[in-house]
């Protein structure tokens, strides 16, 4: 007996026998699978009478029977019956019997059989397929080897809201070619061609069953082969992870919404400036919140006039900072920092701060976009750059509503929902903290300033044989004014006295003590007495001022004898350059400060001839937190370097080469030349 090939359909598993009988019940064909089911070859077969060959002698009777109502009325049976083996077993085979009739009119009987257990299992297993396929709430999906979709299960149906018979036959880009056709059908093949499986590929998109939302599904792609082999297709396997993805969605939000605010939490309020912090907080919400933001503050609550937010009316805002993820547009429409701008009680930007609530539009239209923008060509420029949902949150700190936060999207495609209103009510409440704290700060400072400037002389007067400039900067980023002053005063026999002091502390306070010290001192110069004297009667007067003390540097100029005298009260030397060039500090006895009481003050005598310069200072141009001063009074004498240069332009140069941006001190100086 030749060895059979391996089975390669389902006929060859199942192993069909096909058997005829003649008129009589003689076999007259038997195919090579009748003997593999059966036992007997084809020549111990053929012309055997088939009921003696293969029944048991108890069912031949019934098997006669059958045998003749099938030639005798023609109607086919099927069933099982008990087969005897060649080895003398006894095995149940199922048979389709039918009659046939030649073309001279003579019958026959054609029995199609197989093995019973084998027909069951295969009924079992197909039946058990069908059902998993068509009550699985995976969606499934066959495609033939030209990956077209030969099987489409229910679930699949509802996934891709089309009918499984609009499937067949059709191609995946022909179904859903709203989805990445390309990558899918390239995923497809590739697992066709190398027989390497892709589990749980996560793919994003939408699709007829609901076009309006997004959902996620995890596919699985694996090649179908029969049991030897031939490549049939590819399997696909679709699970709905949607609720799983927008769960995750949802918590990566939240982790990059508390990213932002503890972002905020340290980059915004860094400084006591109104400006800095509006950009600060510009920034940190752009790109995670938004693509284009801007901070907008009522010009009325910046300057510290705003009693109570108005329910109607226009407002005037002041543009006080513009971010924008990327270049666009939308940066165009925007009012530039620094800006101010009247808003209608139409704008939504005004209905923010008259509610004091947050004003959300996920999807703008066209008549939002006239209520956002500053004006008609505005709104087009943003609805050129794409601008498609808007949110504007109040800035409130102390129950005022101080301006408005205002964000737009454009590249990012979600809408502005709930969780990013209350994220930016959140950074707005922080960051609104911070500017009331900067703009009381700025309007306490500014208030100090104006009454430090205030006490110091105006221009410098022109005394007689001198030329005079000066300079007063108040100190970089601190929180309060200081106490420095400078003065030129014009005193009998076209003398000057020429004065620097320092009122150690900071604020209006310390503005005030140098103030009063300030018109003592020009009181005390119209005696005309020595600079010891004018110190010590000082020195009485700061003694009274609630702890005050101070340094000062006094001294005379007398252009009859080209002399000046000096006293000193603990302020730093002063410094001369000779018309021909040489420079130094004046060694002075030091003395003690002003309000220490109980130290006698010296008056020294220092030649000061035609075109000698004096540059008289204040510790802020010279002291730092890291360097030996005697390293900076080093530098401050190199600077001195041309007895030509004009003094205004000395002034400058001082200014800038020694004053550091990171020293919290003001300065005072006061440089004085001798004319002829």
């Amino acid at each position: 007996m030749t060895e059979s090939p391996e089975p390669r359909g389902l006929l060859d598993v199942l192993g069909v026998a096909a058997v005829v009988l003649d008129s009589e019940g003689r076999i007259r064909f038997w195919s090579p699978d009748a003997e593999r089911l059966f036992g007997w070859s084809s020549a111990e077969a053929l012309g055997k009478f088939a009921a003696r060959l293969l029944v048991r002698e108890e069912h031949r009777d019934l098997v006669i029977r059958l045998f003749a109502d099938v030639l005798v009325t023609g109607e086919s049976w099927a069933g099982a019956f008990p087969v005897r083996h060649k080895d003398g077993s006894t095995r149940m085979v199922e048979f389709r019997n039918m009659r046939l009739t030649d073309t001279f009119g003579d019958l026959y009987a054609l029995g199609i059989a197989a093995d019973h257990a084998t027909v069951q299992q295969v009924e079992t297993d197909l039946a058990l397929s069908e059902r998993l396929v068509s009550q699985s709430p995976i969606g499934l999906a066959l495609l033939d080897t030209e990956l077209r979709y030969v099987l489409v299960n229910p679930a699949l149906e509802r996934i891709n809201g089309i009918p499984a018979e609009q499937h067949i036959g059709n191609r995946i880009r022909d179904m859903l070619p709203f989805l990445d056709v390309e990558m899918l059908e390239g995923t497809v093949q590739r697992v066709l061609t190398t027989g390497v499986p892709l589990l749980d590929q996560f793919t994003v998109g939408r699709t007829p069953a609901d076009p309006d939302e997004d959902h996620a599904w995890s596919v699985s792609y694996y090649r179908l082969e029969s049991p030897h082999g031939r490549v049939l297709g590819v399997g696909i396997s679709v699970i709905d992870v949607t609720e799983r993805h927008r769960s995750a969605q949802a918590a990566d939000r939240a982790r990059r919404r508390l990213a932002v605010i503890a972002d905020a939490s340290a980059r915004v309020g860094t400084t006591l400036e109104v400006d800095r912090t509006a950009h600060e907080l510009a920034e940190v919400v752009v790109p995670d919140l938004a693509d284009i933001a801007a901070v907008d503050v009522l010009d009325s609550a910046l300057s510290c006039r705003r009693p109570g937010a108005p329910e109607t009316g226009p407002e005037l805002f002041r543009a006080l900072a513009v971010e924008a993820a990327y270049p666009t547009e939308a940066l165009d429409a925007a009012d530039p920092a620094g800006e101010l701008t009247m808003y209608g009680e139409d704008r939504l930007v005004t209905r923010c701060v008259h509610t004091a609530q947050p004003v959300i539009v996920p999807r703008v239209g066209a008549e939002d976009l006239r209520r956002i923008a500053r004006s008609a060509k505005a709104a087009e420029q943003l609805k050129r750059a794409g601008v498609h949902s808007y949110l504007a949150v109040p800035l409130i700190a102390r129950g005022e509503v101080l301006g408005a936060l205002d964000l737009k999207r454009a590249r990012n495609p979600l809408p502005f929902d709930e969780d990013d209103v209350l994220t930016a009510t959140e950074l707005a409440a922080r960051a609104a903290v911070s500017i009331d704290n900067a703009r009381w700060y700025q309007s306490v400072r500014n208030s100090a300033v104006t009454l430090q400037r205030s006490l110091l002389p105006g221009l410098p007067p022109h005394p007689p044989g001198l030329e005079i400039a000066s300079r007063y900067h108040p100190a970089h980023g601190s929180s309060e004014v200081g106490g420095d002053w400078y003065d030129v005063i014009p005193l009998a026999g076209d003398k000057t006295a020429l004065v620097v002091g320092d009122v150690m502390g900071s604020g209006i306070d310390a503005a005030a003590t140098m103030g009063r010290l300030r018109t003592a001192t020009n009181a005390f110069a119209d005696l005309d007495l020595d600079p010891a004297e004018v110190l010590r009667h000082l020195d009485r007067i700061t003694g009274g001022l609630e702890h005050y003390i101070a340094t000062c540097l006094y001294a005379v100029y007398d252009p009859g004898r080209a002399q000046l005298r000096f006293a000193n009260a603990g302020h730093l030397p002063p410094a001369v350059l000779r018309a021909g060039g040489r420079v130094g500090l004046v060694e002075l006895p030091t003395g003690a400060p002003l309000g220490v009481g109980g130290v006698p003050f010296e008056t020294t005598a220092v030649p000061f001839g035609r075109g000698d310069q004096l540059v008289l200072y204040t510790d802020g141009l010279v002291e730092t937190r890291h360097d030996p001063i005697d390293e900076r009074l080093a530098a401050l004498v190199a600077l001195l370097d041309d007895p030509a240069r004009p003094l205004e332009e000395t002034c400058d140069v001082l200014l800038d080469r020694l004053r550091r941006p990171e020293e919290t001190d003001d300065v005072a100086l006061l440089i004085a030349r001798s004319l002829p």
